[in-house]
């Protein structure tokens, strides 16, 4: 079998991507190690065998996943910048204290090059730094097997210290921190929800059933359509009225008369609300009419930075009048329909409403979310060559040569990039599926063919550091986030759980914000979380090159 996976190394890839997903689909409670860990491990163990990957295919992969990476949160990284500086700031927080605590332990355990980027991808649980060190390692005055074993070293020091820099941010923000600030977490974040507004609308949930039902005019009957959907904060809509043996789709100036039969289309509290003024519930005959769901990418600017509040208050009433705001999808997580929700550039808002109205709504708010069989491969191919050439460039900064590499170079292209595209419609289409693939695989080849090269040595790396090694990556995760906690809450004054979300997202935690979100009991911390996470899976692979050339000078 050895020699077989020797002679087929893509036999190999394949053999490590599915059983290092299958491992990373085991559950602790809130821990799950995630197939990009278990890919690793998996690699490691195969590695013994002296299997190897090409190394052109490793840094294609990494270059496709880094560019992936950049293009889909460019959108929310530039709007965060400046607009989210108090959650931005605990970015920051986190870099410069775990670039604090990774050089400690640099110097007290001797850590060389690899070892030092290995402690801090893995304690800042942010596989990207593996590439954009591994890069940084290959440009250092050293001969190609020491290149190769630092290399190696940086993957099995990840290996080490992911699992323990995972489980100390999962219980860090979901369980300890709570307890830290004396504050019970799913009352507060009832209670934020609360104050927020429930929905969008006034319903009783964050993303509440939109009902349609009928009723005879009743008491309503010589008001306007306008008037009737103003007296219920335009929660509801006339969507088509029955008049003798006309169906009619009213304008906002048509008189409701006696006699008539309305279809109201909205929130269902808002339906049940508006019914009590209104005659008897009736058979919908000749009333009944398609709803759609519309998803939108929002570009408009004016309404970026916007309240959902705010969006509905000063649109048009002929734009907003009959479309409701079903959900908010930002890098993939989903922020809660609230009043107070913050919109942003790049922002997915899925509409529900006539097919007409929610045509006309969304044209407005920007442009309908790409087909998902289409990738436009000439702006791929441009993107990652751009970055590969920006990469190249460098600069001797105090007696170090100072580069960003393939892999920083191609995260920047692939910012501007997905900002440009996200500003500009028809350029650049690629499908947040088509990205997702390409971000999954690629770092999961990636990884796969530096564990490969790391097999050899790993067991000799966790003898030589032993305990000291997880150590450190607790305290790397641990002491950012405390930091993060203390700045946050006594001088940011940021709510508990948009806080919390905000330490899960400095570390790029997508198993954190799982259990918080789980432990609150609604999708409040998201909205920090997104924040924070948008900046970070920028600066923290950024940071990849800063601790290899330093450590390097170091020991």
């Amino acid at each position: 079998m050895s020699a077989l996976l020797v002679q087929h190394p893509e036999m190999a890839l394949f053999l490590a991507l599915a059983f290092g997903h299958l491992i990373g689909m085991i559950r602790v409670g809130p821990i799950q190690l995630g197939g990009v860990c278990g890919t690793l491990i998996v690699a490691l163990i195969l590695g013994q065998t002296g299997v190897r990957l090409d190394p052109d295919l490793k840094a294609v992969a990494f270059a496709l996943f880094i560019f992936a990476l950049g293009y889909t949160g460019g959108p929310q990284f530039f709007a965060n910048v400046g607009k989210g500086w108090r959650y931005g700031l605990l970015s920051l927080v986190e870099v410069v204290a775990v670039l604090a605590v990774v050089m400690t332990a640099t110097v007290l355990l001797s850590l060389n090059a690899g070892a030092a980027a290995g402690l801090l991808a893995g304690a800042a649980t942010e596989s990207a730094v593996i590439g954009t060190a591994s890069e940084a390692v290959s440009r250092l005055a050293l001969a190609p097997d020491q290149i190769e074993a630092l290399q190696g070293q940086i993957a099995t020091a990840y290996s080490i210290t992911y699992l323990f820099g995972l489980i100390t941010i999962v219980l860090f923000t979901s369980q300890l921190a709570p307890i830290l600030l004396r504050v019970d977490l799913k009352a507060a974040a009832a209670d934020l929800a609360g104050r927020l507004g429930e929905t969008e609308g006034g319903g009783q949930a964050a993303l509440p059933e939109l009902v349609g039902r009928a009723f005879a005019a009743g008491e309503a009957a010589g008001a306007s359509v306008a008037d009737f959907e103003a007296r219920h904060d335009h929660a509801v809509t006339v969507a088509r009225l029955r008049r003798g043996e006309a169906t009619i789709e009213p304008g906002p100036s048509e008189q409701i008369q006696s006699g008539d039969i309305l279809l109201l289309v909205g929130r269902r509290a808002a339906v049940v609300e508006a019914a009590s003024t209104l005659g008897p519930e009736v058979v919908r005959i000749g009333l009944d009419m398609p709803l759609v769901r519309r998803s939108y990418v929002l570009k408009q600017a004016q309404a970026a930075g916007r309240t959902v509040a705010d969006l509905r208050r000063l649109a048009p009433l002929e734009t907003r009048r009959g479309v409701f705001i079903l959900g908010i999808q930002r890098l993939g997580h989903a922020v809660p329909v609230l009043p107070d929700a913050t919109l942003q550039s790049g922002d997915v808002l899925e509409l529900y409403g006539a097919e007409r109205a929610v045509a006309r709504a969304g044209q407005a708010l920007g442009q309908a979310t790409p087909p998902a069989d289409k990738t436009d491969f000439i702006m791929l191919g441009l993107g990652v060559l751009a970055g590969i050439l920006i990469g190249a460039l460098g600069a001797n900064l105090g007696g170090i040569h100072v580069t960003l590499g393939a892999g920083g170079g191609c995260l920047l292209s692939g910012l501007v990039f997905g900002w440009y595209a996200s500003r500009h419609a028809g350029f650049g289409v690629f499908p947040a599926a088509s990205a997702q693939i390409l971000k999954d695989f690629g770092l999961a080849a990636f990884i796969a063919a530096v564990g490969f090269s790391a097999g050899p040595d790993a067991f000799r790396l966790i003898r030589e550091y032993g305990v000291w090694l997880p150590l450190a990556g607790v305290l790397a995760a641990l002491i950012p986030a405390s930091l993060s906690l203390f700045i946050g809450h006594r001088l940011l004054k940021l709510e508990t759980p948009f806080l919390l979300g905000a330490i899960a997202g400095q570390q790029c935690s997508t198993p954190a914000i799982s259990a918080l979100v789980s432990a609150s009991g609604n999708s409040t911390p998201v909205v920090g979380y997104t924040v924070t996470y948008a900046i970070s899976n920028v600066l923290l692979p950024l940071l990849g090159p800063v601790v290899v050339g330093l450590a390097f000078h170091l020991t």
